[in-house]
């Protein structure tokens, strides 16, 4: 019989969910996006996972999701769009969700870096809902310029870097729990995405 000492640190298994290559996302955690390619790579993100997805964005913004950009990433079907009235609403109807667990990856846009105690309920919340036994939900804050939200499990900044020969972008890992500082090439390959280039500090 297998015997588990006592400690304080918890048992629970955190799963990866692939991003693009060999880098993942600890699932059951929130994590930023930001830079101006933030919702791209949002995108990509989602064509990683199957399910639906939940994206939250603030009533009065400006920028919205077009179709016939959409559908080269995912299946516009699948995104299921929430649009709070009031800023304080933006990270409430994300813990919602994610606390229930109904759906794999849960985006949110937001004006600005989130604070610590949002930012430590978003994971009790996210945990919450892997608790119920379906797939582990997974939290995207997508932040405007270098982002900043305190305590998410990862930051992510991406910018294009396009050319005559295609698109690219230049991604970094500016922040990870697990991993260092570092950065890549993203292009398209085949029907998917590829790294290139990886530098670390």
């Amino acid at each position: 019989m297998t015997q588990h000492l006592l400690t304080r640190n918890s048992h629970r298994e955190k799963a990866g969910q692939v991003l693009i290559g060999d880098l993942h996302l600890t699932r059951a955690r929130a994590h930023e996006f930001c830079g101006p390619a933030r919702r791209t790579l949002a995108l990509m993100l989602a064509r990683a996972l199957e399910g639906d997805i939940y994206w939250i964005r603030p009533a009065w913004g400006h920028d919205r999701l077009h179709a016939a950009g959409v559908v080269e990433f995912v299946n516009p079907a699948r995104i299921t769009t929430i649009s709070p009235k009031r800023p304080e609403d933006l990270l409430w109807c994300m813990e919602e969700v994610l606390r229930a667990g109904c759906v794999p990856l849960v985006i949110c846009e937001l004006p600005g870096p989130a604070h610590m105690t949002p930012v430590r309920r978003l994971h009790l919340a996210a945990e919450a809902g892997a608790a119920l036994g379906g797939p582990a939900p997974l939290g995207v804050l997508l932040v405007p310029g270098a982002g900043g939200s305190q305590g998410v499990e990862s930051r992510w900044h991406m910018a294009p870097q396009h050319s005559d020969k295609g698109g690219c972008w230049q991604l970094e890992r500016r922040r990870d729990r697990m991993a260092p500082v570092a950065g890549w090439a993203v292009r398209p390959h085949g029907a998917g995405f590829a790294l290139s280039g990886g530098t670390t500090e």
